[in-house]
């Protein structure tokens, strides 16, 4: 890793100039002399890739972000129930609409890759949680009745390329719209502060509380840190 490289080269550690572009370095290995070495330094000091990073608030295939995030925006606006729904439709891209349209996921994996589980269990549980995706979920009545309730189509026009529209029916007849673009997590909606402490304290929650409270404290302020040693001690 580059904090590993970074340590390695402060106590003294060498390595030959030519590892990338030499007579046996990366880019010969494994392209010949069909490469580019500009590339190595374009946009060098500009350009900053994890500014393009996307991190997944929800434990699940990324193509249902969009559809679990439109679940909680219209449960938190009118405030219904599982129960009074009575369908769901949801039209996104071609891979929803297929390859992630599985209603009856046979284990806890393929339900995390199933868009119509995600949006059932969106109603029932926390989706941001991972221990929400177990096995007493495949089993729970509530959320693979919901799942069968949700079909999936091609969209006419698809805006962004994860972009979902869902159109949700009620039992009393109300018609409930919303589509997302993007979702919390991408560059374009990125994770507020609460946003990623709330993140980081549900996967650490194995740990000792407030070690992983300060340890998020510090990782927020990580460019005023003095070392790294404290991070490994309090993994422990």
């Amino acid at each position: 890793s580059g904090v590993l490289a970074a340590g390695l080269a402060s106590d003294g550690f060498t390595a030959p100039v030519s590892v990338l572009e030499g007579e046996f370095g990366f880019l010969r290995v494994f392209c010949g002399d069909q490469f580019d070495s500009s590339e190595l330094t374009r946009g060098l000091g500009q350009s900053y890739a994890s500014r393009s990073i996307t991190l997944k608030r929800f434990p699940c295939h990324i193509t249902a972000h969009t559809s679990v995030q439109a679940i909680l925006d219209l449960r938190a606006q009118h405030d219904y129930a599982a129960q009074d729904v009575s369908s769901i439709h949801i039209a996104g891209n071609e891979k929803m609409a297929g390859v992630n349209n599985i209603p009856s996921p046979a284990d806890i994996m393929m339900a995390q890759y199933s868009i119509p589980f995600c949006v059932g269990l969106a109603h029932v549980r926390d989706p941001r949680d991972p221990r929400s995706y177990d096995e007493t979920a495949l089993r729970d009545p509530h959320i693979t009745a919901l799942a069968q309730r949700v079909k999936i189509s091609i969209a006419k026009e698809q805006p962004t390329p994860l972009a979902a529209a869902i159109t949700l029916t009620l039992q009393d007849g109300r018609v409930l719209s919303r589509s997302v673009t993007a979702f919390k997590g991408t560059p374009e909606q990125p994770l507020e502060q609460g946003e990623l402490r709330e993140k980081f304290l549900l996967l650490t929650r194995h740990c000792r509380v407030a070690d992983m409270e300060e340890m998020f404290t510090r990782l927020a302020d990580l460019e005023n840190q003095r070392d790294l040693d404290w991070l490994g001690v309090a993994a422990q």
